[in-house]
């Protein structure tokens, strides 16, 4: 299977994020003027092939220092397209120095590449004959100072964070997962469903969800206009009942009379503007501030989707309903939790990678996640590693040979059965876990990364979980006591991805449902897939920051995604 993951990879790396120049080319950004810096200094040879060569660059000052009395500057110039910088000299009589110089600066020059002075380490350098752009900083005022800053500092900058070497190179190791992802599925025949992001259905039965109503707003909207346009009295009220008796006898008379039918028309069309007038008096009369209520509940039938509504916890069970009827489906898409948790591991908001495959059972499922999972390591190894040698270097030396070890080891595959022994001969040998080990509650994280890093030193795949501890759609094996389910652990962050092969018998998940206290009601039309033409399937969930934080070795989920929601943060 490595040399499968490894060979796909390789295969696809002519189509991959970053393609290969002539080294006699100076390749262009596609749909701009300028040359992106990758292209020179990625090359083999370091950009110096292309000495000789007018180029535009355009990028952001990292640092920058006059020299020689003032007489030119060195600016180290990064675009984003890589992490390398291209060093660019600017003469005085170019252009004024001060403004280039400042950390922050946007530059976009013009120039020739040439050949540094011998015993320097960069292999080309840009002497600049003209300055096209300067978007000046003001270093007093600037929030990223030259300094080496933390990753927690730059929390409460979210907006500029990416500037920073660490966040850059995280959003193209991200980039290059995405990337990955969905050439992985699309090369396997999946096709992509986009699952909402607003639903009435709760995967995970956890309930912590993010409601999504309007009745808040329009409550706060009706305050504001009783405020202003009072409701109308019961004199008012009786006034406008007083009117419309006094039309209506008037209408009542002239038919008596026999008046003419355009006098009469006349008299009833003041009759029903009255009785309209009346309504509208009678219906604001019964307005009252606050959330609608019915029956002592707030009355979500006034709401905007006419029921409960929330931002989803999972696309899983929407993207079930198309694969039991294109077979081999996936979702990538934003998720959400309302958990009050402040831990490094958590987030309020965050992407999950979901495929759902027909006509498979557990084995499939657990094959299906090893492949992908070792498919996005080799990926990162083939397309990624100047990136990846940068997080070697500054956060976690160990991180490019976890990728290699995930890309080319198959993973070991225990039952959770299996597991509580092995976590329970170790406590027997002296080992301390802070939390408990027994048959029957879920293996917390120091028990998944025991087994990984300390038993088997390599990913492992748990799977037939107590059925108490999982959702109510996994599939009941025949011991009634545990379902087939499958969680692929691997070094560094524990549980990677939850699986499991789905429940298809109808009066099986009906039961679950109701054991586990859920209403049947919202989950009717995820009942209808077993009652018409069901079929054995199963599927897995990936979270896709547990991988960055796993390629990466960064420790906080807050710094894996470009804007992160936690309790009490959502910036921008």
């Amino acid at each position: 299977m490595a040399d499968d993951s490894a060979s796909l990879s390789g295969q696809l790396a002519a189509t991959t994020l970053h393609d290969a120049v002539s080294s006699s080319e100076v390749a262009k950004a596609e749909f701009s003027d300028r040359v992106p810096i990758r292209s020179i200094v990625s090359r083999p040879d370091g950009g110096a092939g292309l000495a000789g060569h007018r180029v535009r660059i355009g990028g952001w000052v990292k640092t920058g220092r006059k020299a020689d009395k003032d007489a030119f500057a060195f600016l180290e110039l990064n675009d984003g397209s890589c992490p390398a910088n291209l060093q660019v000299i600017v003469d005085a009589s170019v252009s004024d120095l001060s403004p280039l110089v400042p950390t922050g600066t946007c530059i976009s020059v013009d120039g020739v590449l040439k050949l540094p002075p011998s015993g320097t380490k960069q292999k080309v350098e840009l002497r600049v004959e003209k300055v096209v752009h300067v978007g000046p900083v003001d270093p007093a005022k600037y929030p990223l100072p030259k300094t080496r800053l933390t990753l927690e500092f730059l929390r409460d900058f979210v907006h500029l964070r990416p500037r920073t070497n660490t966040i850059s190179a995280v959003a193209r190791i991200r980039n290059a997962l995405a990337y990955a992802t969905h050439t992985f599925f699309q090369k396997h025949g999946f096709l992509y469903v986009h699952t909402p992001i607003i639903t009435t259905s709760d995967c995970e039965g956890a309930g912590e969800m993010f409601q999504v109503t309007t009745l808040i707003s329009e409550a706060d909207k009706l305050e504001k206009d009783l405020i202003k346009n009072p409701p109308p009295s019961a004199a008012d009220i009786e006034a406008a009942q007083l009117l419309v008796k006094e039309k209506g006898e008037v209408v009542a008379q002239l038919k008596s009379a026999k008046a003419k039918k355009e006098d009469i028309n006349v008299s009833v069309a003041e009759l029903k503007k009255e009785k309209e007038n009346l309504s509208k008096l009678e219906e604001r009369s019964k307005l009252k501030p606050g959330i609608p209520q019915k029956d002592g509940k707030i009355d979500y039938g006034l709401d905007f989707f006419g029921r409960q509504a929330f931002l989803t916890v999972s696309g899983q069970l929407q993207v079930e309903s198309y694969a039991c009827c294109l077979s081999s489906v996936y979702t990538f898409g934003p998720t959400f939790r309302a958990e009050n948790s402040h831990t490094s591991r958590h987030l309020a908001e965050f992407w999950m990678v979901e495929p759902e495959i027909a006509f498979a059972e557990l084995k499939d499922d657990m094959n299906c996640a090893e492949a992908y999972v070792r498919f996005l390591c080799q990926w990162l190894l083939d397309n990624c590693l100047d990136d990846m040698e940068f997080m070697a270097d500054k956060f976690d030396k160990t991180c490019i040979e976890r990728l290699r070890m995930v890309a080319s080891t198959p993973f070991e595959r225990i039952s959770y059965t299996e597991a509580v022994e092995l976590l329970e001969e170790a406590v027997k040998g002296g080992r301390k876990f802070e939390n408990k080990v027994e048959w029957g509650i879920d293996l917390a994280s120091e028990h998944e990364r025991y087994l990984t890093e300390v038993k088997f030193q390599k990913p492992v795949i748990v799977y037939n979980y107590p059925k108490d501890i999982k959702a109510f759609y996994m599939r009941l094996n025949d011991d009634s006591k545990t379902v087939a389910a499958m969680d692929v652990l691997v070094p560094k962050v524990g549980e990677l991805i939850g699986g499991s092969q789905r429940e298809e018998r109808y009066d099986v998940i009906q039961q679950r449902i109701k054991d586990m206290g859920l209403p049947i009601e919202p989950y009717e039309w995820y009942l209808d897939l077993r009652r018409y033409g069901t079929v054995k399937h199963c599927g897995f969930g990936l979270g896709f920051e547990r991988m960055l934080l796993f390629a990466t070795g960064i420790e906080n989920i807050r710094d894996v995604i470009p804007f992160p929601r936690y309790p009490g943060r959502a910036d921008l």
